[in-house]
């Protein structure tokens, strides 16, 4: 069962979140696929045993049977290719690679070659796999590399595999959801998350996936996050309080549920309660 984590904003505690639902889960896959940021690695502290390069095609242009007819330019929707001087010249960090300027050309005067945009790396914390996407430092996009991190997720239904996606609701974000059973939508009680939350929820539904909400860092006296679910009939999946041993853990690079058996029990319910509720949605839908 892939089950992916979800949060409109950085820092709510999506990571955290998602490496203990991992943890809690036994013989499960950890896929960061926050490439900007895998800051999972910090708390499961993989063996490594393996690593991937990623590459990404881009045009290269031979001048010599370059004729200028600027068929490349006039195609290209990204703006990735311009003719300046008399000559086609390329912009690699605007390309998206799709790889329709060589076929336009009518001279053969385009071709393609590999470059290198980041590193997947896969190792073993325990029981759990860790597969971790890395994008090269001054790139402009990641989801080459979380479409190779997400090669790595199980095809079993009994196995959990839990992929970290990137904050917010980009392009990235849409690429870490598409294949989900289930999406995780991790909130605080702050009406800046809410605003967010309520992005990443237009974007699950947009999917139609089935979804629910975790509350980190949740206090009692504080509902704004509960009034927007209510709002929306959202349902509100777990509570994690607002912990100073919890802030103490992660300070440590430690993971709460190996670290104490209550947080064990919490995480194992919230696991236990996504997987109720995607069966019954399954079950709904058919």
């Amino acid at each position: 069962m892939n089950i992916a984590v979800l949060s409109g904003k950085g820092g709510t505690g999506k990571t955290f979140v998602s490496v203990n639902l991992a943890a809690a889960a036994a013989g499960s896959r950890y896929l960061d696929c926050d490439v900007e940021e895998p800051n999972g690695r910090l708390f499961f502290k993989p063996v490594i045993t393996k690593q991937e390069t990623v590459c990404v095609k881009v045009p290269v242009v031979d001048h010599v049977q370059c004729t200028g007819c600027r068929r490349c330019v006039d195609f290209c929707r990204f703006n990735a290719l311009a003719y300046i001087s008399g000559q086609v010249l390329v912009f690699t960090q605007l390309c998206h690679s799709c790889g329709g300027c060589p076929l336009v050309c009518p001279t053969g005067a385009i071709s393609e070659e590999d470059k290198v945009i980041g590193t997947v790396e896969m190792g073993k914390s325990e029981d759990t796999t860790v597969v971790t996407g890395i994008m090269d430092p001054g790139e402009e996009s990641g989801v080459a590399i979380i479409d190779q991190v997400l090669r790595h997720a199980s095809n079993k239904s009994t196995e959990a595999t839990i992929i970290d996606c990137p904050p917010g609701s980009s392009c990235t974000v849409m690429e870490g959801i598409k294949d989900a059973d289930y999406c995780l939508l991790v909130a605080e009680p702050t009406l800046l998350s809410v605003h967010n939350l309520g992005m990443v929820w237009e974007l699950v539904k947009t999917f139609n996936k089935p979804f629910g909400v975790v509350i980190n860092k949740a206090v009692d006296n504080v509902h704004v996050v509960e009034d927007f679910c209510a709002t929306h009939n959202i349902n509100v999946l777990a509570k994690i309080p607002f912990d100073f041993k919890l802030a103490d853990f992660c300070a440590k690079g430690l993971i709460a549920c190996r670290e104490d058996p209550a947080y064990l029990e919490l995480f194992s319910g919230l696991l236990r309660c996504i997987v109720e509720e995607a069966q019954h949605e399954t079950t709904a839908n058919n």
